[in-house]
C-alpha cells in the first residue's frame, strides 16, 4: 500500500527532532539525565546563543561553568545560589544559560554542557530585566514587585527560579531589605524552589 504524504502537521515533530539532533552534533551538546529527582547538576554549562555569537565573531570560545542545586536528600541539598559580582561579569548570562538548559532538557533536547542531570521541573520562573508598564500605571519598580510576588506565591519545590537584581528599582537600603527578604523566603520556605539569585548586594552572602 502507498504511504500517505507527510503533511505539515506530521512533519513538524520530525523537523523539530532533526534540528535538535543536528544542533547537538554541531555544538557538542551532551545528553542530559532527566528524572524525578530534585537535582539540577550541570558541568561546564554554556549559553547557546552567546556561545554561537562568540564563534561567529572573533572565534572566541565560551568558558563553561558549573551549577549544582538540590540533592537526593532535600534537607542537605543547596536550594539557592547567590551570585555576586560587578557589571559585565556574566551574572545574567549564568542565570539565563541554566534556565535554557532546563527548558532544552525537558523538551527532549541535548544541552550545551559537558554533562547535566536535570530533575523534572513543573514551572520556570524568571524575574530578569527592567521594564515599566505605564499604560497600566506600573513603574519599573512596581512591575518588578508584582512579578516577584507572583513567583513567591506560585513557585513549588519542583520549580526553577532565576532572579536578577531584585530591589534595584528603589533606595539602596530598601532594595537590600527586599532582596534579603525574598532570598530568605525562597531558601527557607516549605516550597523552597531551586533558585539562582544574581545581585549587587554582596551583603546577601551573609544570609
Amino acid at each position: 500500500a502507498a504511504r500517505p504524504a507527510l503533511g505539515l502537521a506530521a512533519g513538524r515533530p520530525l523537523d523539530h527532532h532533526a534540528g535538535l539532533a543536528e544542533l547537538a552534533v554541531e555544538q557538542n551538546y551532551a545528553r542530559p539525565k532527566v528524572d524525578e529527582s530534585p537535582v539540577f547538576a550541570v558541568v561546564e554549562g554554556r549559553h547557546p546563543m552567546v556561545e554561537q555569537n562568540l564563534a561567529r565573531g572573533d572565534g572566541a570560545s565560551f568558558v563553561g561553568n558549573d551549577c549544582r542545586l538540590g540533592a537526593e536528600n532535600k534537607d542537605t541539598g543547596t536550594r539557592i545560589l547567590v551570585v555576586t559580582g560587578p557589571n559585565m561579569a556574566g551574572k545574567s548570562t549564568f542565570l539565563r544559560q541554566n534556565a535554557l538548559i532546563v527548558v532544552l532538557a525537558q523538551l527532549g533536547s541535548f544541552v550545551p554542557a559537558k554533562s547535566a542531570h536535570v530533575g523534572i521541573v513543573d514551572r520556570l520562573f524568571s524575574r530578569v530585566g527592567a521594564a515599566d508598564d505605564l499604560a497600566r500605571g506600573r513603574s519599573t519598580f512596581m512591575v518588578e514587585m508584582v512579578e516577584t510576588a507572583a513567583i513567591l506565591n506560585q513557585a513549588s519545590e519542583r520549580s526553577f527560579v532565576v532572579l536578577d537584581e531584585i530591589g534595584r528599582g528603589t533606595a539602596t537600603f530598601d532594595g537590600l531589605s527586599i532582596a534579603w527578604a525574598v532570598a530568605e523566603h525562597l531558601a527557607r520556605s516549605d516550597a523552597s524552589p531551586k533558585t539562582v539569585f544574581a545581585t549587587h548586594y554582596h551583603e546577601l552572602v551573609d544570609l
